[in-house]
């Protein structure tokens, strides 16, 4: 009576196993790298990639739960063929993109996606890329897992069982809707907050192969379809030539320009990168936004280096994490980190400073499986990542995870042990909606910008305790730290999506390795987030060659833009800002949405470039 209800999980099971076969052949396809793997390795490969796994088997669950549900109701329903025939189609689609994927990624270097839909409209290109695999090789393949799926449902799913005589429609429907049900747990990776992706799937800090070959493939392609990978350039404003020019422009130094100051004491000094979640100039006072809110900012503005005119690439975590770490610049309606097999072609300070022998660490007290942030860390070459599942589950104790004094206490503990040179980076999130913490409110209220406020105000408190506690420790006096924002925000004041305001943050520079003579010095150029990775290289003598997006804002600025400037992008829209003045462009409507009375023509077509340019780089990676 009870074996026509294992039907589902079994069924659920055939498929986990149809794709760890998909594994195993992806392996073995590649052997020579696969061997260069430990066991541990290729182990881990099955461990991890089981999320993905059990998504992609729930996602094809769906349609033969429900008919059992059906079934339940309508005990005549002659369901056993309608499954079989269904699962018969999807095995030899899942077979046929198990054999184009292991082909394709000899060629590509990547796992299969939603790319091959570009070849569509040209067959002739398709044939010819398909010409040199062994054809072959690949059907004895294909027909191998066409067999192996076979045999699996035979063996495991057939016959189903009829129905029990005396049991009953409704414990029939209850008992297949409970597993149907049940499904949204696998389909959605677990019960954590953020649902499943690459980032879960990643492990290796020292094999992509090994992150690669734990990604499901079925899954990719289909996660990869929403995402809408464009092919062309739809932001043609100016001839390429053109463009190119303007671009060039922007990064061209003084012919008459001396070297940049020195403000380091040490040449190789350890790196302390602290990104403050949603920190807006609006909220720090010596960035002309309001009083009493930062006063650790301020206070270290008056010790440290300051940067007055800086602004976010973009207007979430992500892009900002990606154009400080890699001096990468956003584009308007994607993100380059949705997009791993792009962003293991950024550059990223992480590996910059990991070539000449700094040990790296990444701190992040929530889940780091957030906008596919770990499959970028590991690919960047982070060294040892800490995020909330390694804090223990009392000190867990925001909604999205650790609050910023235990990340900061946890920070000082780490470093501690870290050998140096050092290069560790910290990433808040308090002050991430909805801005509950654990402090008594300093400003009345529950508005939203009252609890925006104390959010702020409670990071900047726990930072300050932080930096208290470091200045006592072995480490400080040959360590610079960095201190910048992830991204502005749009209160206090309700900021427009486009407008300047809403992108302006702070950037600091201080610790024991900052030169005395140059603490409390505040610089006025205008800057990006773009620019920090290569101000930082610039100050340690090495390479910047590949932050080709990024300028040093310690030198002199370009002839083109005197007083240095900022490139930003909203949804569909970018924005410029500069000395004179600031002009924000909407794409979409291929129009001037706001621009001050003394920003020039020049400006706007430097921005169109920027844009253009920018985007092909996006492109092309």
């Amino acid at each position: 009576m009870r074996n026509r209800f294992y039907f589902q999980p079994k069924y659920f099971l055939y498929w986990l196993l149809v794709f760890a076969l998909g594994r195993a052949t992806f392996l073995l396809y590649h052997w020579p790298r696969t061997s260069q793997l430990d066991a541990a390795s290729v182990a881990r490969t099955f461990i991890y990639g089981v999320r993905l796994d059990g998504s992609a088997a729930a996602y094809l669950c769906l349609l033969p739960f429900l008919l059992l549900v059906a079934a339940g109701w309508f005990p005549k329903l002659r369901v056993a063929r309608i499954i079989g025939v269904y699962t018969g189609v999807m095995g030899t689609l899942v077979a046929l993109l198990t054999v184009a994927d292991v082909e394709l990624y000899r060629a590509w270097g990547f796992r299969l996606d939603n790319t091959p839909l570009q070849y569509l409209s040209s067959p002739a290109e398709m044939a010819a890329s398909a010409g040199s695999s062994p054809l072959g090789l690949l059907a004895l393949i294909f027909g191998g897992l066409l067999l192996a799926g076979y045999w699996l449902y035979c063996g495991l799913l057939t016959p189903l069982p009829p129905q029990p005589a005396r049991f009953g429609r409704l414990r029939a429907v209850a008992v297949a809707l409970l597993y149907s049900l049940l499904l949204m747990v696998p389909l959605r990776g677990g019960v954590q907050q953020i649902p499943v992706n690459q980032s879960d799937v990643y492990f290796s800090t020292t094999h992509p192969f090994a992150n690669h070959a734990a990604i499901n493939v079925p899954w990719n392609v289909v996660q990869s379809m929403p995402l809408g990978e464009l092919q062309q350039n739809p932001y043609q404003y100016l001839p390429d030539t053109t463009a190119r020019r303007l671009v060039a422009q922007l990064y061209l130094p003084a012919a008459d320009s001396g070297p940049a100051p020195r403000i380091l004491r040490m040449p190789r000094p350890n790196v302390l990168f602290i990104v403050l979640e949603s920190f807006t100039a609006k909220l720090v006072g010596h960035l002309g936004g309001e009083r009493g809110v930062t006063p650790t900012l301020d206070s270290l503005a008056r010790t440290g280096l300051s940067f007055r005119n800086i602004y976010a690439s973009g207007d979430r975590s992500q892009k900002g994490i990606v154009a400080l770490l890699s001096g990468y610049p956003n584009q308007p309606t994607t993100s380059i980190i949705k997009f791993p097999r792009k962003t293991e072609n950024l550059p990223n300070l992480a590996r910059s400073l990991g070539a000449v022998g700094y040990q790296s660490s990444f701190y992040y007290g929530g889940e780091l499986a957030f906008a596919n942030m770990k499959s970028y860390l590991l690919a960047a070459g982070y060294q040892r990542l800490v995020e909330r599942q390694d804090f223990r589950r009392r000190d867990q104790n925001s909604k999205w995870g650790a609050h910023d004094h235990v990340l900061f206490g946890r920070l000082l503990q780490g470093l501690r042990q870290q050998p140096a040179p050092f290069f560790a980076t910290a990433f808040t999130l308090s002050s991430h909606e909805p801005f509950e913490v654990p402090m008594r409110p300093r400003f009345a209220g529950t508005s939203e910008t009252n609890l925006f406020r104390n959010s702020v105000a409670y990071t900047d408190h726990a930072l300050g305790q932080f930096l208290r506690a470091a200045r006592q420790e072995a480490w400080w006096g040959r360590t610079l730290v960095v201190i910048a924002a992830d991204h502005g925000h749009h209160l206090p004041g309700n900021s427009g999506g486009h407008e300047p305001a809403k992108f302006h943050i702070p950037l600091l520079l201080t610790g024991g390795a900052l030169q005395p003579h140059l603490r409390g010095r505040s610089i006025a150029t205008f800057g990006s987030q773009t620019d920090v990775a290569t101000t930082l290289l610039a100050q340690l003598g090495l390479p910047t060659q590949e932050y080709r997006w990024g300028r040093n804002l310690l030198a002199a600025p370009p002839v083109a833009v005197p007083g240095g400037f900022a490139f930003y992008c909203f949804t569909d829209g970018f924005g410029v800002v500069q000395p004179q003045g600031a002009v924000a462009f909407d794409n979409a409507a291929r129009r001037i949405i706001e621009r001050d009375s003394t920003v020039t023509r020049q400006q706007l077509r430097q921005g169109q470039a920027y844009q253009q340019q920018s985007f092909d780089d996006f492109l092309g990676r």
